[in-house]
C-alpha cells in the first residue's frame, strides 16, 4: 500500500526490554514535566504531566515590590503559545497470550493522545504490499472497518493501577495458529493532529513467518520468546508435496525449505517516535512611575525556560516607529544595526524562568518588544509587536481593557519567520520589507564585489573567499526566508485599499476588470468534426446572451495529436478545429458582442520535424527552425536519446514531448514575437497558458509584458496531499504552489485554482462540508489567498469530457457551480456543463452574479462549515449554502429573499 506526504520517520530501534522515557527534542527544557518512577521489575513508568496552562509567575525577590506597589499603573500578562517536539516510543510485542495457545500482538504508544491502530493483514500467496481486512474474530472491541482494505482499531489508555505495564496507550490483537495469515501491516495515527507514523516512510509489517522478502520495514527480533506453530506447518507441506522439476528427493526439498521458510520468534521491538504537543508560557509586565527621577520602570519576567532575548526599543507617538531608548540600558545589552537593542534577560533565583527592568524616559509614549527564545522560536503579539503604553492616560488596567481588544493578553508563536518581517510598528526593528531586503541586497552586492575585485583575488586567502561566499548564502537564505514566511499568508484584504485608489478604468494587465465569467468553449472531442470554429460561432450570441464575458478557444497551431497539445509549426494555423480564415471570423464574431477571447498556447514543450544525423527528433521546421539546443539537456523521459543541448530544466518535464529551453534567448525573443503576432493576427485578448509547472513563472511575466494581455491564466496542475487515500484537511501546501508560480510571473497572471476543485471534490463527495474553511475561517483554495488571481472551475476539458481524468462528484455539479458563482476569484464554466440540463440554473446563478456585482474581490464571511452544510455571506448582498443539511440567514437590519434553489443548494439575496 503507497503512502503520500509523511511527516514522521522512525529511528534508533532497539530490541530489549524497554525503559520507556519521554524527552524533549527541543535544545532548552520546556513546560512539559514528566518523571520517572522506580518498577518493582527493574523497569521504569512514565509519569506524563503535560499541565499546559500557564504556570504561575514568581517575581524576583528584588523586584517583588515593584509589583506590589500602588504606583503601577500599568499591568498585564500575554499568553505565549507554541508547539513543542516531544519524543516518545511505540512498542511491538508479539508473545503468546495466557492460554499459551493464541498468540497476540501487543502495539503501545507512550505520548499521550488520541491514538488510532490503522491496520490490516497479508494472507499466504499475497503478491505486493496490498491490505486486507482480518477476520472479525481478529478484530478488537471498538473496531471500524475502512472501505475494503483496513481496520481502525484505538488504543487505550491503560489505569494507573498497573504499573508494571510500559505504555500509556496500547491495543493487543489476538492471533490463532490456525489462520491463514502471514503478516500484519499497520501505521499509528493521531488523531489530535491527523499525522500517521510510519516505520521509515513505509507501513510497519509484523511477519508471522519469514517466506516473505524482508525489506526495511519490517519489524521483528532475532531473539524471541517462543515459536509460532501456526499455519507454517501447513505451508511447509502444501510446498513439500509439489513435484520437483529436477526430480530431487523430498529429503533435499524438505532440507532447503527448512532453511528458507521458518517460524518467527516472539519478539519485543520500540521505534522512536516525535509529536508536535502544544504549550503555553507566559510573560508579565509592569510598569511603575518613580517620583524621584520622573523616569517610569518596567518589569518583564516570563516563565520561558532558556536563554530569552529581548529586542526592544521606544516610541514617541502613536505610529509606534522603533528608536534606540537613552541609557542607562540593562546588563547584557547590545545595539542591533542603529535600529533597536538585544537584552539577555536574567535567570530566576529558582531556576523558574526570567525577568528583566528598563528605565525608561517620561516623554517616551510606548515600549516595543518581541521575545527570541531561539533561533526558531520568536514570540510576537497576535502577529505585531508587543507594545506597552507608557502613560498614565493611555493606560488601561488589564481588567478593563479585557472585552477590548484581542490583541491584549494573548499572544501567538511566529515559527521560522525572521523578526525582521514587519508588524503594525513597520517591523520588530522598525525596517519595512523593502528597507530591510533593500540592506540585504547592498551587503550582497558588497560582499560580491569584495570577492570579485582582481585586487582583493590576488590578496585574499581561498580561506577568506569562501568566508565571503558563505557569508553571502546565509543572507541570501535570510533575504528568502522573509519571502516564503509572508506568501503563505498573502492577505487580499492587505491590497484591497489600495486597488480602490486606482482609476477603475485602468485595468492590471493580465487579470481584466475582475468581474469576468470564463467560458471554456471547447472539449476533447471538440477536434473530430474539422469544423468547431464554425459550429461553435452559431453559439456565440447564446453565449454572450448567458451573461460570460470571455471565451477559451482550444490550441490554434498545427499538433502532432488533433486536440492541438503537441505543437509543432506555431505559425500554421490550419489545425483540426478549423482555418486560420475561420478562427479569424470566431473572434471577431466574439468582439461584436462584447465577449473577450483567450488563445490556448501551449509553451512548455513542441515537436520537431525532423531528425538530426543520429536519428535523434530535434530540428525544427517552419518559421521557429529552432534545433537542439532550444530543448532542455536533463529531461529524464528523452535524456537517453541525447536529444536537447540546452540548459538544465527549471519546472516539471512533460512526458509526451521535451521541454522547451526557456532560459535561451532565441527561444524567449521568438516566443514573445509569435505571441505578438498572434495577437495582432488572430486578435486574442488573453491566454490560457498550458501545463507552466514545466518553466519558470519569471519568463511567463517576461512574455506578459511583451503581449500585454486583457487576461492571462495558467494551468498549474499538481497532485493534493492525501494519506491512505484520504485528502489531507491541510492543503495549505498545494496552494502555496499554485501561490509561488502566480507570485513569480509578478502576478501578471492568475492561475487555475485546482486546490478548491480538489477540496470540493471530498467535501461533496464524502459529504464533509467542514473542508471548505481554513483555520483562518476563509476559502481554503487559491482563492482564499489570492482571490483577483484564482480562477475557479470544477471540470475541463482534462478532468471532464471523454478523458475524465478528475470527474467531479455525479450529480452534484449545481452545488460546485453554486460555490463558485456566488465567491470570489473569476469561475469558469465548462462547455459541456453549459450545454447539458444544467443550462438554466448555470444562467440563473451567472444573473444573480452579475445583478450582485460579485467580483474576484468581493467580501466573503464564511457562517457555517460543518458536516453537512456549508454557508457563506457575500458582499452582505448574497447568502448561499450547499449541502443536505439546514441553514437559514440571520435575518436583522438585512432582510433575506429566497432567490435560487437546487438539489441541496439554496442561494439568498437582501431585499
Amino acid at each position: 500500500m503507497s503512502t503520500i506526504g509523511v511527516k514522521y520517520l522512525f529511528h534508533n530501534h532497539r530490541i530489549e526490554k524497554p525503559r520507556f522515557r519521554l524527552k524533549s527534542v527541543a535544545k532548552n527544557p520546556s513546560s512539559l514535566n514528566y518523571s520517572l518512577k522506580p518498577l518493582r521489575s527493574g523497569g521504569s513508568f512514565c509519569n506524563f504531566k503535560s499541565p499546559l496552562g500557564v504556570r504561575p509567575l514568581r517575581a524576583a525577590s528584588s523586584n517583588t515590590e515593584l509589583l506590589e506597589t500602588k504606583d503601577v499603573f500599568f499591568k498585564e500578562t500575554f499568553i505565549l503559545k507554541r508547539t513543542e517536539a516531544v519524543e516518545g516510543k511505540i512498542s511491538i510485542r508479539l508473545d503468546s497470550g495466557k492460554n499459551g495457545e493464541n498468540w497476540q500482538l501487543t502495539v503501545g504508544c507512550n505520548i499521550p493522545g488520541s491514538w488510532v491502530l490503522h491496520w490490516g493483514v497479508s494472507y499466504i500467496g499475497d503478491v505486493g504490499s496490498e491490505w486486507d481486512q482480518p477476520p472479525l474474530e481478529m478484530r478488537p472491541p471498538g473496531s471500524i472497518p475502512i472501505k475494503d482494505y483496513a481496520i481502525e482499531t484505538p488504543l487505550r489508555k491503560l489505569s494507573s493501577s498497573a504499573p508494571e505495564r510500559d505504555t500509556l496507550y496500547e491495543v493487543t490483537i489476538d492471533l490463532s495458529p490456525n489462520c491463514e495469515i502471514a503478516a500484519i501491516r499497520f501505521v499509528l495515527k493521531d488523531e489530535e493532529n491527523g499525522a500517521w507514523h510510519q516505520h521509515r516512510a513505509r507501513d510497519f509489517e509484523v511477519p508471522l513467518m519469514d517466506y516473505l522478502c524482508k525489506d526495511d520495514n519490517t519489524v521483528e527480533a532475532k531473539k524471541g520468546f517462543g515459536t509460532w506453530q501456526g499455519t507454517l506447518g501447513k505451508l511447509s507441506n502444501m510446498l513439500l508435496k509439489a513435484e520437483d522439476p529436477k526430480g530431487q528427493d523430498s529429503s533435499s526439498v524438505s532440507g532447503d525449505l527448512n532453511q528458507q521458510i521458518r517460524c518467527i520468534s516472539g519478539f519485543y521491538e520500540e521505534h522512536s517516535i516525535v509529536k508536535q504537543v502544544p504549550v503555553e508560557n507566559s510573560v508579565n509586565v509592569s510598569v511603575k512611575k518613580c517620583p524621584e527621577t520622573a523616569r517610569n520602570l518596567l518589569y518583564l519576567e516570563t516563565d520561558l525556560i532558556g536563554d530569552v532575548v529581548v529586542h526592544w526599543g521606544v516610541c514617541r507617538d502613536d505610529n509606534k516607529t522603533w528608536e534606540i531608548p537613552a541609557s542607562p540600558h540593562p546588563p547584557e545589552t547590545k545595539q542591533f544595526k542603529n535600529k533597536a537593542l538585544q537584552t539577555l534577560l536574567q535567570s530566576k533565583a529558582d531556576g523558574h524562568g526570567s525577568w528583566g527592568s528598563f528605565t525608561l524616559d517620561e516623554e517616551v509614549e510606548g515600549f516595543l518588544f518581541v521575545l527570541k527564545l531561539n533561533e526558531n522560536t520568536w514570540f510576537r503579539c497576535m502577529g505585531n509587536d508587543f507594545y506597552i503604553p507608557l502613560s498614565d492616560s493611555g493606560s488601561l488596567s488589564a481588567q478593563s481593557r479585557q472585552g477590548q481588544s484581542e490583541g491584549w493578553g494573548k499572544s501567538e508563536r511566529v515559527a521560522s519567520v525572521p523578526i525582521q518581517i514587519s508588524g503594525e510598528a513597520a517591523g520588530a526593528y522598525v525596517v519595512s520589507h523593502t528597507a530591510y531586503t533593500d540592506g540585504i541586497i547592498n551587503e550582497i552586492r558588497n560582499l560580491v564585489s569584495d570577492i570579485s575585485s582582481e585586487k582583493r583575488q590576488k590578496t585574499k586567502t581561498k580561506e577568506a573567499q569562501e568566508s565571503i561566499l558563505q557569508e553571502i548564502e546565509k543572507l541570501a537564505a535570510e533575504a528568502y526566508s522573509i519571502f516564503r514566511s509572508s506568501a503563505p499568508t498573502f492577505s487580499e484584504d492587505a491590497i484591497l485599499e489600495a486597488e480602490a485608489l486606482l482609476p477603475p478604468a485602468k485595468l492590471c494587465s493580465g487579470t481584466g476588470s475582475g468581474f469576468e465569467i470564463l467560458c471554456q468553449g471547447f472539449n476533447w472531442e471538440s477536434n473530430k468534426s474539422g469544423r468547431w470554429y464554425m459550429e461553435l460561432n452559431e453559439k456565440v450570441a447564446e453565449l454572450s446572451s448567458l451573461g460570460f464575458t470571455v471565451v477559451w478557444l482550444p490550441p490554434p497551431t498545427e499538433s502532432v495529436s488533433p486536440e492541438g497539445y503537441m505543437p509543432r509549426d506555431l505559425y500554421n494555423l490550419n489545425s483540426r478545429y478549423g482555418s486560420s480564415d475561420e478562427l479569424r471570423v470566431l473572434v471577431e464574431s466574439f468582439h461584436k458582442v462584447g465577449m473577450k477571447v483567450l488563445g490556448d498556447v501551449v509553451l512548455n514543450h513542441r515537436c520537431a520535424h525532423y531528425q538530426n544525423q543520429n536519428g535523434i527528433w530535434n530540428i525544427f521546421g517552419g518559421r521557429l527552425n529552432w534545433d537542439d539546443r532550444a530543448i532542455v539537456a536533463d529531461d529524464p523521459h528523452f535524456q537517453w536519446t541525447l536529444q536537447g543541448r540546452g540548459n538544465k530544466s527549471n519546472g516539471d518535464n512533460f512526458h509526451a514531448a521535451p521541454n522547451i529551453d526557456h532560459s535561451q534567448d532565441f527561444v524567449r525573443k521568438d516566443i514573445k514575437e509569435w505571441l505578438c503576432w498572434l495577437r495582432k493576427e488572430i486578435g486574442y485578448d488573453g491566454w490560457r497558458l498550458d501545463f507552466v509547472r514545466g518553466f519558470w513563472g519569471g519568463y511567463v511575466k517576461d512574455y506578459m509584458d511583451a503581449t500585454e494581455p486583457y487576461f492571462a491564466v495558467g494551468e498549474y496542475w499538481d497532485s493534493l496531499s492525501y494519506t491512505y487515500g484520504e485528502m489531507d484537511q491541510n492543503q495549505d501546501a498545494h496552494r502555496q504552489r499554485i501561490v509561488d508560480w502566480i507570485n513569480a510571473t509578478n502576478g501578471a497572471a492568475g492561475a487555475f485554482d485546482v486546490t478548491t476543485k480538489g477540496i470540493l471534490h471530498s467535501a461533496l463527495e464524502r459529504c464533509e462540508y467542514w473542508r471548505l474553511s481554513d483555520e483562518k475561517k476563509k476559502p481554503p483554495g487559491v482563492v482564499g489567498w489570492w482571490a483577483s488571481r484564482a480562477v475557479t472551475f470544477i471540470e475541463n476539458h482534462d478532468t471532464g469530457s471523454t478523458q475524465g481524468h478528475w470527474r467531479f462528484p455525479g450529480g452534484k455539479e449545481m452545488q460546485g457551480y453554486a460555490y463558485i458563482l456566488t465567491h470570489p476569484g473569476t469561475p469558469a464554466v465548462f462547455y459541456d456543463h453549459i450545454f447539458s440540463h444544467y443550462r438554466s440554473e448555470i444562467a440563473s446563478l451567472i444573473a444573480l452574479r452579475n445583478r450582485n456585482k460579485i467580483h474576484c474581490r468581493s467580501v466573503i464571511q464564511i457562517t457555517k462549515a460543518e458536516r453537512d452544510v456549508y454557508a457563506a455571506i457575500i458582499d452582505k448582498k448574497v447568502a448561499m449554502k450547499i449541502g443536505p443539511g439546514y441553514y437559514e440567514p440571520p435575518n436583522g437590519p438585512q432582510k433575506w429573499n429566497l432567490s435560487l434553489e437546487g438539489k441541496d443548494y439554496k442561494i439568498w439575496e437582501t431585499s
